[in-house]
């Protein structure tokens, strides 16, 4: 037993606790087993993240009451390791993994339930300070523009994702604020056991338009073009918005010139990871000569007879 969390509230419940590898946060995880057989995920983080991690800590409160299955908020503080903070473990399987047993119509209906439930945390009240959402990210795209400029690697047509944000930044005025969860795509989402959608990992929370929300479903639609198509459609009740994909293809974009040089850190393998990412990005939108992309376009032309049949 991990004594160096004897002096957590219910420490003396605990049976087991393990480690968990996965992910790319800060944070250090640990799966615990109670004597009573309950589930828990134990995070624990530095001191000096307090603040940050007791709004964290509120947002989860908030969003718990939510009717959708997640990591459900028990109990934070500070500990002899720093600050900990108790959610429930979710019990069930990688979605990512899962999602290559399923036929594809059940990958588009999780899918849709994942973006009826984004859209369930975006629209859920939290006190926000008013600010430009046009400033704050034109200010970040000139920043990750200059930063993949600098780095010693570049993608083969880089230049069409700088030009794709250049001719796109009025598309950024008067955009609503919303509460983000971060990192919304596959990695952080389990199937759960009753066969629904779990959320995890609402540690990278932001606030933001909430349509930026889907720069990261690059990784659902390398899982499956069903489900990021469905996530779409459920997002916005099968009513998009003539401008989604247009903005869609701007904070893409954004993402992807930053992923290069966040990547070289990381050694080759991610490297490649993201060369391949992006001329895929590219091969959807038809180096953006498409303004829908054909992983929805090309679903959605088969979703009567293949995906709902």
């Amino acid at each position: 037993m991990e004594s160096k969390f004897n002096d957590i509230p219910g420490f003396d419940t605990w049976k087991s606790i393990e480690f968990v590898e996965k992910g790319w946060s800060d944070d250090k995880k640990y799966h615990i087993i109670t004597d009573k057989g309950n589930h828990l995920l134990l995070r624990n983080s530095d001191p000096i993240t307090y603040e940050a991690k007791k709004e964290e800590f509120e947002i989860i409160q908030k969003l718990s009451l939510l009717e959708f299955e997640m990591s459900k908020a028990i109990d934070m503080g500070l500990c002899k390791e720093g600050v900990y903070m108790l959610l429930e473990w979710i019990q069930g399987r990688d979605l990512e993994e899962a999602l290559k047993t399923l036929v594809k119509r059940e990958q588009y209906r999780l899918g849709y339930e994942a973006g009826v439930i984004l859209k369930k945390i975006h629209d859920e009240k939290i006190a926000i300070e008013a600010f430009s959402w046009e400033e704050k990210f034109n200010r970040k795209m000139d920043k990750k523009i200059l930063t993949y400029q600098n780095c010693p690697l570049a993608y083969e047509k880089g230049q069409l994702f700088i030009d794709c944000i250049q001719r796109s930044r009025n598309l950024l005025a008067n955009r609503p604020i919303a509460l983000h969860h971060g990192d919304y795509h596959v990695g952080n989402m389990l199937l759960s056991q009753s066969g629904h959608i779990g959320i995890i990992d609402f540690n990278r929370f932001d606030y933001g338009d909430p349509w930026e929300e889907f720069n990261r479903i690059v990784w659902d639609i390398k899982a499956s073009h069903a489900f990021a198509a469905g996530r779409v459609d459920g997002y916005f009740q099968n009513d998009v918005p003539d401008d989604f994909f247009q903005l869609l293809a701007l904070y893409i974009s954004s993402n992807t010139l930053s992923s290069l040089p966040w990547a070289v850190q990381f050694g080759t393998k991610q490297v490649e990871i993201m060369i391949e990412q992006a001329r895929d990005i590219l091969d959807d939108f038809d180096d953006f000569n498409l303004v829908i992309p054909k992983w929805y376009s090309e679903t959605k032309k088969r979703l009567a007879s293949e995906y709902t049949g």
